[in-house]
């Protein structure tokens, strides 16, 4: 690996530091991205079960807080109702969808990284290939007067440009495929954390008119 970091030049080295960073994030997310930690699946009807006949306690309502990101969209539908119990079911909504984009914020935080990555490797792959054949042509102009062209300064730029090229894709092609699963699981989170939040402002709208 030295060896064909060596024949690649010094342009391979910002592909370099884009595939740590890629990784670290492709990392990052996968932590920050699992199930238990964005919408439990049984954490809406658990939500339901504590409000059944009454808005629950502040402390209740903080642990379903801190239990995930669904948990905090639907703590803000409690803390509405418990701080302004005057509020309608619009504002309880308007509360809750403010709480939303901002968990959303926070699924989608470094997918634009990523992409940024999966679209600049190519190009800083097709910078090493530039570099590469100017350094062919280099060394043929510089040697065209003695009949013939440098062969190791021939071999080395081909290498730079190869070697550029290859490294760019190999990126490029994973982090895109990455960038794309995340944006994907993203998606699917933020559905069903709209659809629970739906259902979630229903019920507090029946408890309220049961009151």
């Amino acid at each position: 690996m030295l060896s064909i970091i060596q024949a690649a030049g010094w342009p391979i080295w910002p592909l370099i530091a884009c595939s740590i960073l890629a990784l670290a994030l492709v990392f990052e997310r996968f932590a920050s991205l699992k199930t238990a930690k964005v919408a439990p699946p049984n954490l809406l009807d658990e939500a339901i079960s504590v409000s059944t006949r009454e808005l629950p306690s502040s402390e209740t309502t903080q642990q379903l807080a801190q239990s995930s990101a669904l948990g905090e969209v639907l703590a803000t539908g409690l803390r509405m109702l418990q701080t302004h119990p005057e509020s309608n079911e619009d504002e309880v909504r308007a509360a809750m969808e403010g709480a939303g984009r901002a968990a959303a914020h926070k699924l989608e935080k470094y997918l634009s990284a990523l992409a940024t990555i999966a679209s600049a490797a190519p190009l800083l792959g097709l910078l090493g290939t530039v570099i590469g054949m100017i350094e062919i042509f280099g060394s043929q102009s510089g040697a065209g007067a003695a009949g013939g062209g440098n062969p190791a300064q021939l071999a080395h730029g081909i290498s730079i440009a190869l070697y550029n090229t290859a490294f760019g894709l190999i990126v490029a092609i994973p982090t895109l495929i990455f960038w794309r699963y995340f944006r994907a699981r993203v998606d699917a989170y933020l559905l069903g954390m709209e659809l629970a939040s739906e259902q979630f402002v229903r019920h507090l709208a029946r408890l309220k008119l049961s009151k």
